[in-house]
Formats: C-alpha cells, structure tokens, sequence
C-alpha cells in the first residue's frame, strides 16, 4: 500500500511516517501543492492525506483538479480548518473523509482503512493479462489462481506495471514507485529486483513479458 502525504509540517510529517511505516504502508511526502500534482502525475497512490494550508495555497484546489481529471483516489483531508463550512467545502470539492487537527494517529490510521475497503470507481479491482492477475485492492499476485510470494520491491514493480501495462513506464517514474523519493538507492538496484520478477513470471509460465525500452523505460506486455 502507498500513500501520499500533502503536508507542510515537519514534525506531522515525522509522526505519519513512523506509524504508516509500522504498519508496512510506503509513504511519499510533499510539501507543496506543486510537489502532490507531480507525485500524483508519476505515481499511482492507494489514499492521498491532503492538508488545506499549504505554502502554495489551499489543498482544495489540488483535490477539484483531481477530480476533474477524472481521478477517483481516496482523499483525506487533514487540516486545522475543522468548522462545519470547512468540512462542507471540501466534501463537496470531492474530499472522502475530513480530519480536523489536533488527531490521534489511530483515528488517521482507521479513517484510511474505512477509505480503502470501498470499492474503487477509477478502475476494476483484480487487472488480467494472460495468465498473470493482480488484485489491487490486496495488493496481490497471482499466476493460474496460484498467488505469487514476492518481496515487496517487486511487487510494487509489478503493480506499476500492470497498472500500465501495455504502456511504456519510464525508468525514473518505476523507480520512484518501488523507492519512494527518499530512498538512497544504488544505480542497478531496479535492474535487480525487475530481473528476480521477470525470472519468476517465466519460471510460472504468467504468459507476460517485461521488456527494457533502451534509455526510456519498461513495458510489460503479453507473449506473442
């Protein structure tokens, strides 16, 4: 599961990231309306945890182009301006839940997991391409009804990928999906874990291929 947080204070920041981590939940931070229209653009998040008061403006206008745009992602709204106006305005700009601050994290915690059981509207629960299915809502692999053991680094790679399958991935946005941004990672890293997961989908028999787009990026596809 990844989320993004919109958040401009370090200390909120610090505490998110610790208790999401716990619970194995990845974490991409920014700070700026800018910096979420650029994660969102490259990156397919589970919640988005938006604040209203940002450097750059308020958090609603993030959440209307995104909705727009046509983009069903669970929002959560996080943010001091908790009056009944408030809480109106950005459910009606399309937010899916409203947390006034102060809050205590379990509350956050629960909040995104009543966001996450419902169903999505943006695309179908389980993609299938040959024999290979992947279940977004579980974050799940599987190959002919056998589900697939993966390190999460490869599972994340995967679910990118099939996310946009057919379609060319760039290499930065790949390895902005399996790293985070504030990750340290080596220059081959990426190549490893893609070459474990191509390994095991051949060895299975998924019918899909990942091919390497020199100097672009990747693109899984089905065998001919």
């Amino acid at each position: 599961m990844r989320i993004l947080l919109v958040e401009d204070e370090p200390e909120m920041v610090s505490v998110l990231r610790t208790a999401l981590h716990k619970r194995g939940i990845l974490i991409d931070h920014a700070c700026t309306l800018a910096d979420g229209a650029r994660h969102v653009r490259a990156t397919s998040y589970d919640a988005l945890v938006l604040d209203r008061r940002l450097p750059d403006g308020d958090g609603l206008s993030l959440l209307s182009d995104l909705r727009r745009a046509g983009q069903h992602v669970p929002v959560l709204m996080l943010t001091a301006r908790d009056a009944l106006d408030d809480r109106v305005a950005g459910l009606d700009a399309g937010a899916d839940d409203y947390l006034g601050k102060p809050f205590a994290v379990e509350e956050l915690l629960a909040r995104l997991r009543a966001l996450l059981r419902r169903p999505a509207t943006a695309q179908p629960d389980i993609s299938r391409i040959r024999d290979l299915a992947f279940d977004f809502t579980h974050c799940e692999a599987s190959v002919a009804n056998h589900r697939l053991d993966l390190p999460r680094r490869e599972l994340l790679a995967l679910e990118t990928l099939v996310r946009r399958a057919g379609r060319t991935v760039l290499r930065g946005a790949l390895e902005h999906a399996v790293f985070g941004l504030d990750t340290e990672i080596q220059s081959n890293a990426l190549d490893t874990h893609l070459s474990r997961l191509r390994k095991k989908l051949a060895e299975l028999g998924a019918g899909v291929e990942i091919c390497s787009i020199r100097g672009v990026g990747y693109l899984l596809r089905p065998l001919p």
